[in-house]
């Protein structure tokens, strides 16, 4: 048996203002080019679909869209289950209905226990189950047992599904979590607060494969079948060394056979740029890659009259401006709070940038006098 095991779409997510829709567009076209080329059995989606629980009716549209050729055209069956952005309730609208169509959303913790079975011939009956994201809080109150933490929510969900093992089938789980020890990344909204939301691997020995969602960075955390397909595209700065894509899975009827990480390329990478503004400037004129979102770290240590718009001249998507260089080698809370530089040192690298031209002695003496006399001023 054969499926793909992805997460974290964030249908709808916007960068900086930036809508990543279209891109995100492009990457589903990539995900459904393969399915057609690469028949697999079933396709995983570990949560967070969507990038918040109401999301916005064009996002719906482009899942709405990719459901109906992965299910109605390729005859692919997709399990998913709700991640921590999306709503649980609204997510699964309709799932039992939906199921006839190829379409097994396990948004409940009634559908976690009633495992999705997908017989082959290399494999044999394989039971996915889904174990929605839900807090402690939401478990301790559904099965009035204790669950103080994500871990203790995790080992009690996990010993409620390996009761409905059966000894003739391999079995799947799809989870949305924080395995403790793994890589995380900017872009993750934190599920809770002081480190109670990390959850053990051993709760997932007894699996032949975990498919896992939330951390945005492909890896694995204990075991070779306990992995993270990592987010399709990039969704944060800190995200720009990442090989983004999605999972190939392969069993036998002994269970785990492979793991193996399939490239998904977005239209525009995140980069972090670092240098002087004429440097990076006569970088971008050749940069085959221009139209990336960037972040710029600026290391010029004389001021700057709009960066930005020199900058976008040659890289249009800049989406945010460090200025580190201003900083160097000077105090470091003096230099945040006045720059580190004197006035007329300030005002004299703003006359060169704005007139392209240095001070004249006279217009250096009446800067000078014009200060001095503010200083007075200010002076109890």
């Amino acid at each position: 048996m054969k499926f793909l095991h992805t997460s974290d779409w964030h249908l709808g997510r916007q960068f900086h203002n930036v809508s990543l829709l279209e891109d995100q567009r492009v990457v589903l076209e990539q995900i459904i080019d393969y399915l057609k080329q690469q028949p697999v059995d079933a396709l995983i989606i570990a949560g967070d679909i969507y990038d918040r629980s109401v999301p916005p009716t064009v996002a719906i549209e482009l899942m709405n869209q990719f459901i109906n050729l992965v299910c109605g055209e390729l005859q692919i069956p997709i399990i998913l289950i709700p991640g921590n952005h999306d709503g649980a309730q609204r997510l699964g609208f309709g799932a039992e209905q939906l199921k006839q169509a190829g379409l097994h959303i396990i948004a409940n913790f009634e559908d976690m226990l009633k495992p999705v079975v997908i017989e082959t011939e290399q494999a044999g009956e394989v039971a996915f189950y889904g174990m929605p994201y839900n807090d402690p809080e939401t478990v301790r109150h559904y099965y009035s047992e204790p669950a103080s933490t994500h871990d203790d929510a995790h080992q009690l969900l996990c010993e409620k599904i390996r009761q409905q093992f059966k000894p003739q089938q391999r079995n799947v789980l799809i989870s949305h979590c924080f395995v403790d020890g793994a890589i995380e990344s900017d872009s993750e909204r934190p599920l809770s607060i002081g480190g109670s939301d990390r959850v053990s691997h051993e709760h997932f020995v007894d699996f032949d494969y975990v498919a896992l969602g939330h951390l945005h960075q492909p890896q694995k955390k204990g075991e070779e079948f306990i992995r993270y397909s990592g987010s399709p595209m990039k969704y944060s700065f800190s995200e720009q060394h990442q090989k983004k894509g999605m999972t190939l899975v392969e069993l036998n009827r002994d269970g785990f056979v492979s793991a193996t990480h399939i490239p998904l390329n977005a239209p525009h990478q995140m980069r972090i740029i670092e240098g002087e503004l004429q440097q990076i400037i006569e970088q971008g004129k050749s940069d085959p890659h221009a139209h990336d979102y960037l972040l710029v770290r600026l290391m010029d240590k004389h001021a700057i009259l709009d960066p930005m718009e020199k900058l976008r001249a040659v890289y249009p998507n800049v989406l945010h401006l460090e200025k580190p260089g201003m900083l160097i080698g000077v105090d470091q809370d003096m230099g945040k709070a006045r720059l580190a530089r004197g006035e007329f040192d300030m005002f004299k690298d703003f006359f060169l940038e704005a007139q392209q031209s240095d001070l004249t002695q006279e217009q250096e003496q009446a800067v000078k006098d014009v200060i001095a006399q503010l200083v007075r001023q200010d002076e109890p």
